[in-house]
């Protein structure tokens, strides 16, 4: 008999997140406690509902999960099928990045006086229950990829808005960006609210 979904574990995460945000905290304090916080999320994992773990054969996907009805942070699931990576990209607004499952591989770029983008440091392995920020306050442009070439890794991530209606940039080698929106690719949200 499978185990029921612990649904609860999201949502304490989503309300004690919020409380959080009411104190209107500086960055450094959100990253620092939010980390806390997304670190006891995925401590376990039988809270995902199965719908949002599902991976695309082609392409990684984004699956919202909450977002805050001001806006304050959304709450996504990324979910890497083998081999599969981002762009260079940024994000405008900070983040936390967190291994539910299966690892990830995250390299930084930092801009150089001529515009250029060069790889900042060796590429950060994220293992299961690992949390990493961005922000462009820390560093903010970097390309993510599943660690593992023969199985799904999945990533719950953070960020200071709602991240799917954010207007971001992928980046060319030369520096140069390309505007985008990302969205998310789900319809529907998993309902936190529920009795478990």
């Amino acid at each position: 008999m499978d185990k029921p979904l612990r649904l609860d574990r999201l949502r304490r995460f989503v309300t004690g997140f919020a409380a959080l945000l009411d104190g209107q905290p500086n960055e450094a304090t959100i990253l620092s406690d939010g980390q806390a916080l997304l670190r006891e999320l995925i401590e376990h994992d039988d809270w995902l509902p199965e719908q949002y773990a599902v991976p695309h054969p082609e392409h990684y996907l984004q699956y919202l999960l909450h977002a805050d009805s001001l806006e304050r942070f959304s709450v996504v699931s990324f979910v890497w099928g083998p081999g599969q990576r981002t762009p260079v990209h940024d994000h405008r607004v900070w983040g936390m990045v967190g291994m539910l499952r299966g690892a990830e591989l995250g390299e930084r770029f930092e801009r150089q006086t001529d515009g250029t983008l060069l790889p900042s440091g060796e590429p950060l392995r994220l293992e299961r229950r690992d949390v990493e920020c961005v922000s462009p306050i820390i560093g903010d442009i970097h390309r993510v990829s599943n660690a593992l070439c023969n199985r799904v890794s999945i990533s719950i991530h953070v960020y200071g808005g709602n991240i799917g209606a954010v207007e971001r940039a992928v980046y060319q080698a030369d520096g140069s960006e390309k505007p985008f929106i990302s969205g998310y690719s789900n319809t529907y949200l998993p309902n936190i609210w529920g009795t478990n």
